[in-house]
C-alpha cells in the first residue's frame, strides 16, 4: 500500500514545480511575443528617424559621411526659394484637399449607407481606386488630362479650346488634388460608415417627428455624432496631403512643373537627397521641417476638437 501513495505523491510533485516554472517564465512571455513587432519597429521606423535627425546637423553627401555643421543646414533653409515654393505648395495642398476629404467621404457614405439593391456595386466602385496602385492612377489621369488626352478632346469636340492642366502652374497642382481627393473618397467613406452605424436611428426619427427637413437633420444628428470620426479624417488627411508626393510628381514630372513651380517638400527632399552627389544632409533637414509641421498639424486639429468639446 505505501507503493501506491509514493507513485501519487510524485506527479504532484512534478505538476507544483511544472507551474512554478511556468509562473517564472510568463514575465518574459510578452517581450517574445512583441519582439518580432518591436524589431521591424526598430530596423524601419526608429533608427531612420535618428538617422535623419542626426544627418540633419552635418553636411553628409551620398558618398562621403560628412561633418557635423550644426544648424548651417536650418538657416540655409530661410535662404532657399526652392523650400519656401516647396513649403507653399505643400500647405496649399493641405487646404485644399482636406476639406474636400472631410466632407464628401461623409455625404458618399450617407448615399451608401441604405441597403437597396445593388447598392453593393456601388461600395466597391468608390472603393476600387483605393486598392489602386497611385502609379496606375496617377499615369491614368495624366493621359485623361493630357493636350492630346480624352477630356481635351471632348472640349474641342464640344466647341472649346484645350485647357493645359499639365503645363499650367497652378492647373498642375489642382489637378493632383482632384486625383488625391478622387482616390482618397473610398477609404474614408469606409471610415465614416463605421461611425454612421453607430448613430441612433431614433435621433432621426425624433428630428424628423420635430419637423427636421434632411438637411437640418445632417446638421443637428448627423454632423455632432460623427464629428470625433470627422477629427480622425482631418488629422490623417492634413498629414498626408502635406506630404504628397506621387500625384505631383506624375503630373508636373521631376522638375515639378514649369520653372519647378509646383515642387512639394518631399519632392524637393527626393531631388536634393539622392543620386551620387545628393546632399543627404541638407535634404534631412528638409525632412524634419516636414516631421515638425506635420505634427503642428496634428496638435492643431487636436486642439480644435477640445475647445469643440469645451
Amino acid at each position: 500500500m505505501a507503493s501506491p501513495a509514493l507513485t501519487t505523491g510524485a506527479p504532484d510533485a512534478r505538476k507544483g514545480g511544472g507551474a512554478r516554472r511556468v509562473r517564472r517564465q510568463l514575465p518574459a512571455s510578452p517581450w517574445l511575443f512583441a519582439a518580432p513587432g518591436l524589431l521591424i519597429t526598430g530596423a524601419f521606423i526608429l533608427y531612420p528617424f535618428v538617422s535623419t535627425l542626426v544627418n540633419s546637423f552635418t553636411d553628409r553627401r551620398t558618398l562621403v559621411p560628412g561633418e557635423f555643421v550644426g544648424l548651417a543646414n536650418f538657416r540655409e533653409l530661410l535662404h532657399d526659394d526652392m523650400f519656401w515654393i516647396g513649403l507653399r505648395n505643400s500647405s496649399l495642398y493641405v487646404l485644399g484637399v482636406v476639406p474636400a476629404l472631410v466632407l464628401l467621404p461623409l455625404l458618399l457614405a450617407l448615399l451608401v449607407q441604405k441597403n437597396i439593391p445593388g447598392i453593393t456595386f456601388f461600395r466597391s466602385a468608390f472603393y476600387t481606386p483605393v486598392v489602386a496602385s497611385i502609379v496606375v492612377v496617377g499615369l491614368i489621369w495624366v493621359w485623361l488630362l493630357d493636350e492630346r488626352g480624352l477630356v481635351n478632346s471632348l472640349l474641342e469636340t464640344l466647341g472649346g479650346s484645350p485647357v493645359g492642366f499639365l503645363s499650367d502652374q497652378w492647373l498642375i497642382l489642382l489637378s493632383a488634388m482632384g486625383v488625391t481627393v478622387w482616390k482618397g473618397l473610398g477609404y474614408y467613406m469606409i471610415i465614416y460608415l463605421a461611425a454612421l452605424a453607430n448613430v441612433p436611428r431614433e435621433l432621426h426619427e425624433a428630428a424628423a417627428v420635430d419637423g427636421a427637413g434632411a438637411v437640418r437633420r445632417f446638421l443637428t444628428v448627423t454632423v455632432p455624432a460623427v464629428r470625433s470620426t470627422m477629427v480622425l479624417v482631418a488629422a490623417l488627411s492634413s498629414v498626408a496631403a502635406f506630404k504628397v508626393f506621387s500625384e505631383v510628381y506624375l503630373m508636373a514630372g521631376p522638375s515639378g512643373g514649369p520653372a519647378g513651380e509646383d515642387t512639394t517638400l518631399v519632392m524637393l527632399v527626393q531631388r536634393t537627397g539622392t543620386g551620387l552627389t545628393g546632399r543627404v544632409g541638407y535634404a534631412s533637414a528638409i525632412s524634419v521641417v516636414v516631421f515638425a509641421v506635420t505634427v503642428v498639424l496634428m496638435l492643431l486639429v487636436l486642439r480644435a476638437d477640445r475647445k469643440e468639446d469645451a
